[in-house]
Parts: C-alpha cells; structure tokens; sequence
C-alpha cells in the first residue's frame, strides 16, 4: 500500500536541500536517509533521500541529483509516497496511519451517528478528520484527545466528544445564549475584580 508521508516545500539554500512537510509520524523511518520515494506527479521520482536533517524546526532533504537550487525549485509540491505494508502499524498504540482511519464511523459518545471519514487533512497545527455526514454534507473533526476519545479499529469506529457547535452551528448558539443568562451583573463593572485586587485575599489564600 501507498502512502503519502510528505510534501516538498521551499529549496533551501543553494546545495539542492528542500524542506519537507512531514506527513508522517514516523519521519525517521521513512524519510530518513537511503529511502527511496515514488512521487506525485509519477513522472517526478522515484526520488532517493541522500542527506536529511532538522533546521529551526523544519526537515530539510537532498536528494541524489539535486545538486542545485534550481533543480530543488523544480521539485516544490511534489507529494512523497513510501510503500507500507496494509497490515503493518505504527510503533505508538495512539497513533495511526491514514488509511486505518479512512472510512471509520464516527460516532458520539451518546451513541449519536456522525458520519463516515473519507479524508484525514494534515494542518501545520493539527489533523482534522473530513467526515461525510448521511446528508451529503461535510464537516471537520480536530484530531486531538480532548475531542476523539476511542478509536476502535476493531469494530471500526471513532467516538467523539465534540464541544457545542463542531458538529451542529445551532448548538454553539444556544451555549452562547446561556452563558451570557448566567453571567453574574457583577462581571459587568469589574467590582468583583477589583475588591480581590485591592485586597490581596485570594493571592492570600
């Protein structure tokens, strides 16, 4: 099985290094140096990694016959694919390949059915699940614990706990709505602040 594990980026000085933008969480082992990567666009690669490091936070590849900045140039946004056994995971319990997840129901932890993942998008902050609702309609799930609870590949479903509004606009309204009836007056004018600034009593206790 195929799979993308990065993009490449800006060329990077004058020696033929690119950045990458990893795609992958095991970039050691599959980006590391002596690998050899289709491409996409096909006509690309393969391309083999010669040297690899870390600069200021970002991976930085040459690859053998890129000795320039120009021929680095010609390579940007080309998409690197590693050949991965389907049947083989990642060493972390708590992580995941794209295509483990790819098709999972998701589900609430109240049983409700979201929708099905059909695309995992990788963001500089975090990953997002692209999930096909029954409607047709689409929406975008972080990939952070405090949101995706379980993944149980077993019986093939993510559970979630999405805060009000992810899944449905409405929701994040009425929270809004009752947050604001349950203000306390006092937050208002800031008395309350500025008594336990004045005082020092809660710095105190």
């Amino acid at each position: 099985m195929q799979l993308v594990v990065g993009r490449i980026g800006r060329a990077h000085g004058i020696k033929g290094e690119v950045s990458i933008e990893v795609r992958t969480d095991e970039p050691e082992l599959r980006l590391g140096p002596g690998a050899v990567l289709a491409t996409d666009p096909a006509g690309a690669g393969p391309l083999t990694i010669e040297t690899g490091r870390v600069h200021s936070g970002r991976l930085l590849l040459r690859f053998a016959g890129v000795k320039d900045r120009t021929a680095a140039e010609a390579l940007r946004n080309i998409l690197l694919i590693a050949e991965v056994d389907p049947e083989e995971g990642p060493e972390d319990p708590e992580e995941f390949y794209d295509h483990q997840l790819i098709d999972l129901d998701v589900v609430t932890v109240d049983g409700e059915e979201i929708g099905r993942i059909t695309e995992i998008a990788h963001l500089p902050a975090q990953d997002l699940f692209i999930v096909e609702r029954p409607d047709g309609a689409e929406v975008m799930i972080p990939f952070v614990e405090e949101i995706v609870t379980e993944i149980d590949l077993e019986r093939q479903r993510a559970v979630i706990d999405p805060p009000p509004g992810l899944i449905n606009s409405a929701e994040a309204v009425v929270a809004s709505a009752r947050e604001a009836e349950g203000a306390d007056p006092a937050d208002a004018t800031g008395e309350k602040a500025d008594t336990a600034d004045t005082t020092g009593e809660k710095g105190d206790a």
